[in-house]
């Protein structure tokens, strides 16, 4: 460009010309087109699982959620085993390796039916899961280098896309409703694995951070040692804090619906409309969000956005109930609104921070511990909605928005703290 004039082709692309030219070309869109498949059989599963386990597996109340909370305990434990798999071993080839697990785990869901087994492959489905996730997370940091905010937020686009499809095919088989429909929902989650597989195997190993090849004759230099996520106290520190900066999840998933039902009189109809207003949002917002975050200190701000929009959003429920049928809706609806926008700037700042956060020779062992915020959150969010915050009435709903955003403040000093420390430690060319 010449005097700071932007031409029509210098300007960014839109969602559909980023996702046909994503950072990391060929081997990004690919992964991206694995992700939406992936996600849209997960969608259908989502969406149909506890009726499965209900009214085909013959399961109580109390069996499903002792299945589901084995789940999320195994699902913990496959972040931090995945990221320390991909400091051994091609993340590509891992990758592959967690699609066909989980194949394999769905494809036996057809024949289960003894609770026990039911146990175990449920939980090696999760553990399948999130290794899955943090080792895409891995592969977009090493194809997308610099823009890797960028393309965070082109996966979330399509992923949630993916999930919307899935859902909607979902509820053709729930509503046949036979035992036929429910194997065929689960049949089309796992071709979906199978599908995420075959496309990741046309990609590329990326390369990894501080490998650098060696001339013809000369000795391979090999990377300093890594250093051990576990005794890091200070990312420790940030992975503690990431937990409560991921309660929008369980907010939208079963506060807010839960809420309505209990607690308020807007008619029971209004919580599909909550799934729906975030999935658009996350869809057409997500890309421009990302664009005002690329760079760890801007996220680091965006964290403190995040405590601030999540405690309206917990505000704006308290004030829900006692409120007529009209009000009630209203602010329900504005509270899945504020949910949603304190997801997008989770997903961009927690996804930065972890990356930036972390030594790059080690980056694949501290994103593997980096994923257990959300794991431990998927457990133990829902559990804090309905034990205690709801079981407290509106003032529960306060002091968690106080708290949220409070422990924001601390996450956001702590992570420029730890930015600012390793600038200064590295090294300075001088020319």
């Amino acid at each position: 460009m010449r005097g700071g004039t932007r031409t029509r082709k210098d300007r960014p692309a839109g969602l559909l010309g980023q996702l046909r030219r994503p950072p990391g070309g060929r081997d990004a869109r690919i992964m991206l087109l694995a992700q939406f498949l992936d996600r849209s059989g997960t969608g259908v599963w989502a969406a149909a699982s506890v009726l499965y386990f209900t009214f085909v597996v013959g399961l109580d109340a109390r069996q499903v959620g002792v299945l589901l909370g084995a789940a999320g305990v195994a699902g913990i434990a496959g972040s931090p085993l995945a990221g320390h798999l991909a400091g051994r071993f091609p993340v590509r080839r891992l990758l592959i390796a967690a699609h066909l697990l989980r194949l394999g785990t769905l494809g036996a869901l057809l024949v289960v039916t003894r609770y026990e087994v039911l146990l175990a492959v449920v939980a090696l489905t999760s553990l399948g899961d999130r290794a899955a996730k943090t080792l895409e997370m891995l592969f977009a940091t090493r194809v997308a280098g610099d823009r890797r905010a960028t393309y965070q937020a082109l996966a979330r686009s399509s992923a949630n896309a993916g999930y919307a499809l899935g859902a909607g095919a979902a509820a053709i088989g729930l509503a046949i409703g036979s035992r036929e429909a429910y194997q065929a929902l689960i049949l089309a989650n796992a071709l979906s694995f199978l599908a995420a597989a075959l496309l990741v195997r046309r990609t590329r190993e990326p390369r990894e951070p501080g490998r650098v090849a060696a001339r013809t004759g000369e000795p391979a230099r090999l990377p300093p040692a890594a250093a051990n996520p576990w005794r890091d106290r200070g990312y420790l520190r940030f992975v503690l804090l990431d937990i409560p900066m991921n309660l929008d999840d369980s907010i939208l998933s079963v506060g807010l619906p839960l809420w309505l039902i209990t607690r308020t009189d807007a008619p029971h109809a209004l919580v599909p409309a909550f799934l729906v207003i975030n999935t658009v949002l996350v869809v057409v917002l997500q890309l421009r969000v990302s664009a005002k975050v690329g760079q760890p200190r801007q996220a680091a701000g965006a964290v403190a956005g995040y405590g601030a929009t999540l405690s309206a959003c917990c505000v704006l429920l308290a004030l829900s109930t006692g409120a007529g049928a009209w009000t009630a809706s209203v602010a329900l609806l504005a509270a899945a609104v504020l949910a949603t926008a304190a997801e997008l700037m989770r997903s961009v700042s927690s996804w930065e921070l972890a990356v930036s956060l972390a030594p790059a020779r080690s980056r694949a062992a501290y994103l593997g511990v980096a994923g257990m915020s959300q794991s431990v959150q998927k457990s133990a969010g829902p559990l804090l909605l309905t034990g205690a915050v709801m079981s407290a009435g509106p003032a529960g709903w306060i002091a968690l928005g106080a708290a949220v955003a409070a422990l924001s403040v601390v996450q956001r000093r702590a992570s420029l703290r730890r930015l600012g420390a390793m600038e200064a430690a590295a090294p300075v060319n001088v020319s």
